[in-house]
């Protein structure tokens, strides 16, 4: 009960914040009917909005790292529901090996751009995944990882996703401007853009081949957040200085051996498929409230600061993705 007390009024106003976001989104879609900024994109606005104009005094605070740390870990684990290993049949294994090859080689690329533009080492990574996997999901579940503050993540995710919204308008000029048939276009969109709502968007002009192939791909990609997040934690635990000493439990936190189990679960079919809908929908909800969290703790002037270089390591990464998996396409014969 101490507990809950103690949350409850940051709890509280990161759900105000929330509320807020979904609200800015419903009047979006009746204004111009379509998203361009999500839920998650707003709260983070919002919240360091709030925070610009008003800094919530000591008592806002247990709730606020909990809605940031404990629900968005929640949220990881729910993700893994919506991922299932059998995707991967729908795709040749050498297209499957060069998706997972491509997303190592975009990490790695992002992040020596990230470093190279002066980018510290949490930034860079946060960056690199989000353009090699997908987007303000794969940001969001690496930043507990490697110990992201909220500033990192709230200049990651306001860049990336800015950055998306383009990536969906351009994407479809770019393959008619190089004459793409169906196929390769939908695997290019699975490929680069970042969100698979946002691959729909992008692939639908060039018909139902395309849509389809592209969410395939797309869900393919994400599957490589799993191994990568787990990777990042191994990686992590053996930098520590207390390594040596650490069990299981601090090597794999909880919520990744959480989210693999999805998977498991998920690729057995021991998901009922009416939990499915809800489980993914509770996801995205607390993952907004983390978010709103986040920007809560974010001064917008540390953001604002970072601005240049990490719009530069977005760009040039995404740019890196889109070279990279033009070449995968060609190398396979698509």
């Amino acid at each position: 009960m101490a507990f809950a007390r103690s949350i409850r009024p940051g709890l509280l106003l990161c759900l105000l914040v929330t509320l807020a976001a979904i609200g800015l989104t419903s009047i979006e879609r009746d204004l111009i009917g379509h998203v361009w900024l999500e839920p998650l994109v707003l709260a983070i606005l919002l919240g360091a909005a709030v925070r610009t104009a008003w800094t919530p005094d000591a008592r806002f605070k247990a709730g606020v790292d909990f809605s940031a740390k404990t629900l968005l870990e929640i949220a990881v684990v729910l993700l893994g529901a919506s991922v299932s290993a059998a995707t991967l049949s729908a795709l040749g294994l050498p297209f499957v090996f060069g998706i997972f090859a491509l997303v190592a080689l975009a990490i790695s690329v992002g992040f020596g751009v990230g470093r190279a533009l002066g980018l510290n080492p949490r930034m860079a990574l946060l960056v690199a995944c989000g353009n090699a996997i997908c987007g303000n999901s794969a940001i969001a579940a690496v930043a507990p990882v490697i110990n992201a503050d909220g500033e990192e993540v709230a200049a990651s995710i306001a860049f990336t996703a800015v950055l998306g919204v383009i990536v969906v308008l351009a994407l479809p000029l770019l393959g008619g401007l190089i004459h793409m048939s169906e196929l390769q276009y939908g695997a290019l969109a699975g490929l680069t853009v970042y969100a698979v709502p946002q691959v729909l968007a992008a692939a639908a002009p060039f018909g139902a081949a395309a849509t389809q192939t592209g969410t395939v791909v797309k869900l393919v990609r994400v599957l490589m957040l799993g191994p990568v997040i787990l990777a990042l934690s191994l990686i992590a635990g053996r930098k520590a200085p207390d390594a040596k000493g650490l069990g299981l439990h601090r090597l794999l936190p909880w919520f990744i051996i959480g989210f693999l189990a999805m998977i498991g679960l998920r690729s057995f079919d021991l998901i009922p498929q009416a939990a499915l809908a809800p489980m993914s929908a509770a996801s995205g909800l607390l993952t907004v409230v983390a978010m709103a969290a986040l920007g809560l703790q974010t001064d917008i002037r540390a953001v604002a600061r970072a601005g240049g270089r990490v719009i530069a390591a977005v760009v040039l990464s995404l740019g890196a993705l889109v070279l990279l998996s033009l070449g995968l396409i060609r190398l396979l014969g698509l």
